[in-house]
Formats: structure tokens, C-alpha cells, sequence
């Protein structure tokens, strides 16, 4: 289960070996391939952890760390290590559990996942509900409110 702890992001988990010599797929990896280079620090169940060898594999990265890791272990980096982003552009953390609601405020949810879709994100609902991270279904995210607003027609009417 990922770590809620606000002050750390994942950025991946331990998959399946790779090799004789302690190396792994990463699982969920995260888009800057620079986390996953030689000499790069992850954060292993709270400890740092070395990556000591960096390989891409199936289009897959494959590492190796400086200690020994179990499968499914999160790999975590410092928050204060994510690099600015755009204006109008959000990690996926800052999204889960923000409320939305549609234009006139009716109430659809909670977002308890963002997952990554062939054309789009998706937004997962705790109702059940799945929206399209586009600009045509979404009509504002603030993050200092803690909502979303879509456009009216994207979700069936109660």
C-alpha cells in the first residue's frame, strides 16, 4: 500500500527479477528516467537506497540497488525533489481525494486514483465514477479549495 505521508511521492515499486544478481523491473515507474539512473537515491521502505545499475528492458526500466529489496516495496523520493511544473499542470498525488463536483455544484466524489490512460489520464471516483483528465470534461482544478469542477454532461444524473 503507498505511503500517505505527505512529505514523500512514490515513484515506482519493486516488480518482478531481473537477471541472477538483484536487479528488478520497476512497476508503475514514474516518467523522469533520471530517478532510476546510476547514482540516483530512492527511498526503500524509509531508507535510501543507491541505484548501482540502470538498464531499460521491454521498454521497462530495470534497476539494481545497493541493498537487497523485497518485491512490492515502494520506491519513494523526497516531495521537495519534484521539479516546479507549468501553470494548469498537476502531479497525480495533488489530485487524490480533492471533491468533485459539476458546474452548479453538484457533488460526483472524491478522486481516490488517477490512472494513466492510452489518451488521457482518468480521474477514479469513490462513487464509482471515471472522468477524462481533458480539458472538454474539466473546468477548474483548485488545489487551495480542494475541488474539481467538470462540465455538466460527463456524469449520469442521480
Amino acid at each position: 500500500m503507498p505511503s500517505k505521508d505527505p512529505q514523500f511521492v512514490s515513484i515506482g515499486r519493486v516488480g518482478k527479477p531481473h537477471g541472477l544478481k538483484g536487479a528488478f523491473f520497476v512497476e508503475r515507474p514514474s516518467e523522469d528516467s533520471e530517478r532510476f539512473a546510476v547514482g540516483a537515491t530512492v527511498l526503500v521502505n524509509g531508507v535510501a537506497a543507491a541505484v548501482v545499475e540502470s538498464k531499460v528492458s521491454g521498454g521497462r526500466p530495470v534497476i539494481r540497488l545497493d541493498c537487497e529489496v523485497t518485491r512490492g516495496a515502494e520506491l519513494q523520493i523526497e516531495r521537495t525533489q519534484l521539479p516546479p511544473l507549468p501553470e494548469d499542470t498537476y502531479y497525480a498525488f495533488q489530485l487524490v481525494g480533492l471533491e468533485v463536483e459539476e458546474n452548479g455544484g453538484r457533488k460526483l466524489g472524491r478522486i481516490k486514483e488517477v490512472v494513466s490512460g492510452v489518451a488521457n489520464d482518468v480521474l477514479e471516483l469513490d462513487s464509482g465514477l471515471a472522468l477524462p483528465m481533458v480539458e472538454d470534461c474539466i473546468s477548474l482544478v483548485d488545489l487551495a479549495a480542494a475541488r474539481i469542477v467538470v462540465h455538466t454532461g460527463f456524469a449520469e444524473p442521480s
